[in-house]
């Protein structure tokens, strides 16, 4: 497991910083595919429950479209891309979330690959949200309308060689063979990194190295 003591320390720090009188602190972790969002993430709610916050981890990758509707549209080899995603859903759930009010909220299960709704909840008393996700700091509409929404916005910046690496790794971890797995991550999931590197938006905090 990848050493993110030292941006956990930073991120909780600032989330302290910001909290004051608000009903609900909302970080943003942003990156490209396999960059350690989702690690990133669910440490620097771990660390802020030790101190005594309310926090809770909110996976973009909730708001996946259906396989089947993916199929319906042609996109189900892009699975992944900006438009496989209910982006409008997820805006909107981020709003509710602003206000401090309890909201349910869905999750994916990776295994099955699909996203199952209703599948947690972030609590009327919960004082931060961590959301994470691949488009949450990207310049193409709707998803450049979240970049308001967030208290404090984190990029983590990996070269797209390493990428390249950690997402063929995935791939063989699922099961496929070299070749297989080399071509999914090239035929899609590099194409999404590139594209997320093509049009980020400004981040609060910027970490490199991950």
């Amino acid at each position: 497991m990848i050493d993110v003591t030292k941006e956990v320390n930073r991120i909780s720090e600032a989330v302290h910083d910001l909290i004051g009188d608000r009903p609900r602190v909302i970080v943003a972790i942003a990156g490209a595919p396999a960059s350690g969002k989702s690690t990133l993430a669910s440490e620097v709610v771990r660390r802020l429950r030790d101190q005594k916050v309310s926090a809770e981890v909110l996976p973009m990758d909730g708001f996946h479209l259906d396989n089947r509707l993916l199929e319906e549209h042609g996109l189900l080899s892009r699975k992944g891309a900006p438009e496989t995603f209910d982006a409008a859903g997820f805006l909107h759930m981020v709003k509710r979330l602003r206000t401090g009010e309890e909201v349910v909220i869905p999750t994916f299960d990776r295994a099955r690959d699909i996203s199952i709704a209703g599948s947690a909840v972030v609590t009327a008393d919960c004082r931060v949200v961590v959301a994470e996700g691949n488009y949450l700091l990207f310049n193409e509409a709707p998803w450049d309308a979240l970049r308001a929404y967030w208290d404090l916005a984190v990029r983590l910046d990996v070269a797209l060689p390493e990428l390249r690496a950690r997402l063929i790794q995935r791939w063989l971890t699922h099961g496929l063979s070299r070749a297989t797995a080399t071509r999914r991550a090239e035929s899609n999931d590099i194409v999404n990194a590139q594209r997320i590197v093509e049009k980020v938006l400004p981040a609060d905090v910027v970490i490199s190295g991950l």
